[in-house]
């Protein structure tokens, strides 16, 4: 094990997958194909990746608020991220995070961009307050 850092809930819930990481905020409204759940925003660093089925750290939501109900969507068509871990949630991401059930964490106990690369095996168990790297 990588590491386990104690974070705080935002939304209940266990997810796991490889992590995704953008050190950029994201909006899911024209930022995220319903459709695919690619990454479409113009310029931004992970432009191409998909978010299903992994854990996706962000520091924070940006945009509209109809993101949360892409996030909805995405969870309807099986292709929402397993979990979300962001520096600081605001209510468009809790939102979307509340409505498809999608486990999600913030306000981590250390930085995690300094632990957390893309690829690595990540848990998020909300439920405990727990991030376990691999």
């Amino acid at each position: 094990m990588k590491a386990q850092i104690r974070c705080r809930t935002v939304v209940k819930g266990f997810g796991e997958g490889p992590a995704i990481v953008s050190r950029s905020p994201i909006s899911f409204f024209g930022g995220v194909d319903r459709e695919t759940g690619r990454i479409i925003e113009k310029d931004h660093e992970l432009s191409g990746e998909t978010v299903s089925g992994k854990v996706f750290l962000f520091p924070y939501g940006k945009g509209s608020t109809v993101g949360s109900y892409v996030i909805y969507s995405l969870s309807k068509k099986r292709l929402a991220p397993a979990a979300l871990i962001n520096l600081e949630t605001e209510a468009i991401i809790a939102t979307g995070a509340v409505l498809a059930q999608i486990p999600l964490v913030h306000r981590l106990d250390c930085d995690p961009f300094n632990v957390i690369n893309n690829g690595d095996w990540v848990q998020v168990d909300a439920d405990r307050g727990l991030v376990t790297v691999q």
